[in-house]
């Protein structure tokens, strides 16, 4: 009986909440603002904004305990060092990302949840998908780390078909569910063989156990590793994953967009990042190459189909963004490619990159969403004269381009470009190099393009570009909020380009 009750008793063990406080506080708010929902009056569901952003700023705030990293929890009490918890550097880092992407779709989303979208089911959505995202970068095993994809994926959906009666609304979201729904049942497959070989869903153990594999095995584990990373291809928008993108973005709620644009690409990447560098270094020889050339592909498909944009076609503007974001996606694939061929210390420069690109990518949305009061089809052609109209506007947009473009004065944007190319010459990936170099000079053509849009005369002394008298809306304060701390952030960053470089160069795990 006493070795039966110890037996018992060893497999309790404490839970670290401070560790996991972040996710958690998100999670919770979330299932606040769906009870209060019930009971709170039409007329005050604005209290239930105030409400998410608060326990968004809540879960920031857990984040300055944690800095020092190297905490865990959830632990095998036979093997302290499998854990499915960990909140290091590299969970720091993205869990920052995650929850101030969440807390700028928030500001973003204020003015549209008091008029076109249901306030109560528009919140709830949001912070769960959040708490999904912020759990995702400390999972350790692939059981959690599933999960965490799902929890993020599954309110994505509903969030981008949230506007009730809009038939682009409904197909964005019809084409975004059967496009994750069919990458996440290959996904789980992949991880079924991955444990049929090792017997173990923890990623460092995965990791052991898989140089053990015999060789009847052997080609079920590569396989079970290949099928893996197809469903986190999907969530980053890697060719040939990449088709939905476009018609999503244009059929979501502006701030949606913006949120899968950055944290939903936080997502897909820290998952990538955690089986490919954590839980299959040993099959580097697989991944490394299919990364490298989904790398190519992704930033060339993306940059091409961005270039053919015309200004006057409807949802011009967010169609380029949207192709914006899928070559993007192809520069932060880089670095994970030649951690392959070099050291983990690469994926520095893919979590560098994509805090650059966060910043300045919800800014350009943020602008967007603006812009778009006066203008709903939002053209690129629409943002002819804006800073005749809007000259603080103007300039921060331009920013925003100039930033993505890697131009002065978005000095940040050139250094983290420069980061991720140096990854790739590292690594001995020359013909990586050279393409990623030709694609920065593409997509010059466009960022420029639009860039010089925003400060020609406008069309006409009396009549707007779409052909009838401009209207300038008083911006709601919490979209100007969302500009003004975005172009802040991009300004300090430009000033200390090295505070980025520092996160490149640093060990994440």
């Amino acid at each position: 009986m006493t070795v039966a009750a110890d037996s018992v008793t060893s497999l309790v063990q404490s839970v670290d909440w401070l560790t996991i406080a972040p996710p958690t506080i998100t999670a919770v708010v979330a299932l606040i603002v769906l009870v209060a929902d019930l009971f709170v009056p039409e007329e005050r569901k604005r209290l239930l904004g105030a409400v998410a952003i608060a326990g968004l700023v809540a879960a920031l705030i857990t984040l300055v305990p944690l800095r020092k990293g190297n905490r865990e929890t959830f632990c095998l009490t036979t093997d302290v060092g499998a854990c499915s918890y960990t909140a290091d550097h590299f969970t720091l880092v993205i869990q920052l990302l995650v929850l101030g992407g969440a807390l700028l779709t928030a500001l973003l989303s204020l003015h549209e949840t008091r008029k076109q979208l249901p306030a109560g089911e528009f919140w709830f959505l949001l912070l769960s998908s959040a708490a999904g995202a912020a759990l995702l970068p400390a999972s350790r095993d692939l059981a959690t780390l599933v999960v965490a994809l799902e929890v993020a994926s599954l309110p994505a959906f509903a969030l981008v078909g949230l506007r009730r009666g809009d038939r682009l609304s409904s197909e964005a979201a019809l084409k975004f569910f059967l496009s994750s729904v069919a990458a996440t049942a290959v996904m789980l497959l992949g991880v079924s063989f991955v444990y049929a070989t090792t017997g173990t869903l923890h990623l460092t153990q995965i990791a052991a156990d898989l140089d053990k594999v015999s060789g009847q095995l052997d080609t079920l584990a590569k396989v079970g590793v290949a099928l893996t990373l197809v469903g986190f291809a999907f969530k980053t928008a890697a060719v040939p994953f990449h088709f939905w993108v476009p018609d999503t973005y244009v059929g979501a709620p502006l701030p949606v967009a913006a949120y899968l644009s950055v944290v939903g690409k936080a997502v897909g990447f820290s998952g990538l990042i955690l089986v490919t560098v954590i839980a299959f270094p040993g099959y580097a020889n697989v991944w490394g190459p299919a990364i490298a050339v989904l790398a190519g592909l992704t930033m060339t498909a993306g940059n091409v189909a961005a270039l053919r944009q015309s200004a006057t076609r409807a949802w011009s503007a967010v169609r380029l963004l949207a192709w914006s974001s899928v070559a993007q996606a192809g520069y932060l694939l880089v670095p994970i490619a030649a951690a392959a061929y070099s050291s983990d210390d690469q994926i520095g420069a893919t979590v560098a990159y994509a805090l650059m690109y966060a910043v300045v990518n919800l800014g350009a949305f943020a602008v967007a969403a603006l812009v778009a009061r006066t203008h709903p089809l939002n053209r690129i052609s629409d943002y002819r004269g804006l800073y005749a109209t809007r000259p603080l506007t103007a300039l921060a947009m331009g920013f925003f381009l100039l930033c993505l473009a890697g131009l002065p004065p978005g000095i940040i944007g050139l250094f983290a470009k420069v980061t991720v190319f140096s990854s790739a010459v590292d690594a001995g990936l020359g013909w990586l190099a050279v393409v990623m170099g030709i694609n920065v000079v593409i997509a010059l053509y466009y960022y420029l393009q639009w860039t010089a849009v925003l400060f020609r005369a406008p069309a006409g002394a009396e009549e707007g570009a779409d052909g009838v008298q401009p209207v300038r809306k008083r911006a709601p304060a919490p979209v100007t909020l969302a500009i003004v701390v975005t172009a802040v952030v991009g300004v300090v960053l430009s000033g200390y380009p090295q505070l980025v470089l520092r996160v490149a160069a640093s060990s994440l795990f």
